[in-house]
């Protein structure tokens, strides 16, 4: 699990290998170091779309159906995805099928067409995705919750853009994007599972060969100004209430991260966390409420999110702010600390068992930060973090001037809710 090689190959292009005893798969992932964060306004969701139309054609493989078949005949899991910092894409197999994924991964990377009538219908496709979120309070609070703390700059863009930018899209557009931010610097291919280093580098060396070498573009500087609760509440007629409560935190690059990762676990992170404890155990007032810390190269907060029967959302929303207030009032214990952090490196253990999980741990650590932490590596940070680390990092992201609530329910006076947050915080 800690045996991993970073390497640079002669393109620019970095390389992970991480062999892993114990398993007949490999994956190779594929990571760009691109997303929404670095997209303009006219062509938001434009890093989404994309890594839709890599699946849709290229010289070797003409048709969506051959891209798709090609894995699914040996049982081989396969996918893509978008996030705000960057895209991936992947394929997991067997370990005697390794050269097959690396030709299917690097083909739709390398050589895809982007035909124009493909384009086209996958507006559509691209278009209802975005209903169906939209559809689902639970999954869209997140994207108010963004809109609400970076508003209308990349960073509080939805990742999937909106209908009309996405119609909007050329494969001009699409072209162009690839063609700069596909390259070898803004590019990371992991290998890990039943494969050697030599072997590794080796064939990724040979099925990257011609990656472009443009210089890619970079994202603008996230700016924040904050100095009192902020509300955004969606209007909508629902049979309860999803919201999304915590205050900004800190980023990736800093130490504090591991502490407000620890704080999140233990108010709301854990079915015995206090969070859960107090508004489902005790006071009845949610089938769902969780915390969690999200930290990245330029962004940090600390989110709890709830769905809350409408009549009781005020005294929710006080629960929830009073167990803010009561760990940053009343310290965690070493108990809960000790807990907290054996859950998190517990969690990690076992998640890293599986050869994809690895090779996204260590492919993202490469692509976005200045440390490639093995998992002990990671533990021993873990376990450096006290309780006056926790009073400390409580104090300071829970202060009125930071916090935020995206509500999405049967409401729709914003002023109401600011109230609240100033009166009981």
């Amino acid at each position: 699990m800690q045996d991993y090689k970073k390497q640079t190959l002669e393109t620019g292009m970095d390389v992970i290998t991480a062999p892993q005893k114990g398993t007949k798969a490999v994956v190779v992932l594929v990571l760009v170091k691109t997303g929404s964060k670095y997209e303009e306004k006219e062509t938001m969701g434009i890093s989404h779309f994309l890594e839709h139309m890599l699946f849709k054609k290229t010289e070797k493989r003409p048709t969506p159906l051959k891209v798709a078949e090609t894995l699914d005949k040996v049982g081989g899991d396969y996918n893509a995805f978008t996030s705000e910092d960057f895209t991936g894409y992947y394929a997991k197999v067997a370990t005697e099928k390794l050269d097959l994924a690396l030709d299917w991964v690097s083909d739709i990377y390398l050589n895809s067409l982007l035909p124009e009538k493909e384009i086209e219908k996958e507006k559509g496709v691209i278009s209802e995705e975005i209903n169906m979120r939209y559809d689902n309070p639970m999954t869209y609070t997140q994207v108010l919750w963004q809109r609400l703390l970076y508003g209308d700059q990349p960073a509080g863009w939805d990742v999937a853009g909106t209908k009309e930018s996405v119609a909007s899209i050329t494969r001009e557009d699409l072209m162009d994007y690839m063609s700069t931010q596909y390259s070898a610097s803004n590019s990371l291919v992991v290998l890990a599972g039943n494969v050697s280093h030599k072997e590794g580098r080796k064939k990724i060396a040979n099925y990257f060969s011609e990656i472009k070498k443009e210089k890619p573009k970079d994202k603008p500087e996230v700016t924040e100004d904050q100095d009192e609760p902020e509300v955004e509440i969606l209007k909508r007629d629902t049979d309860q209430t999803h919201i999304c409560i915590g205050a900004r935190a800190f980023r990736d690059m800093r130490p504090e991260r591991y502490t407000q990762e620890i704080l999140a676990t233990i108010l709301g992170g854990m079915m015995s966390s206090r969070l859960f404890s107090k508004v489902r155990e005790e006071l009845g007032l949610a089938y769902y409420i969780q915390a969690a810390a999200s930290s990245n190269p330029d962004t940090g907060y600390l989110v709890a999110r709830a769905g809350l029967d409408n009549g009781n959302v005020i005294e929710g929303i006080k629960a929830i702010l009073g167990e803010f207030k009561k760990i940053r009032e009343e310290p965690a214990s070493e108990g809960e600390l000790k807990k907290a952090q054996d859950y998190i490196k517990g969690k990690t253990a076992l998640k890293l068992e599986s050869s994809d999980s690895l090779a996204f741990y260590y492919g993202r650590q490469a692509l976005l930060e200045r440390d490639v932490l093995t998992p002990m590596e990671l533990f021993k940070r873990i376990d450096r973090v006290s309780v006056e680390d926790i009073e400390r990092v409580s104090n300071e992201i829970f202060v009125p001037e930071k916090l935020n609530l995206a509500l999405i329910g049967p409401f729709e006076d914003e002023d109401r809710f600011k109230k609240i947050l100033k009166k009981n915080f």
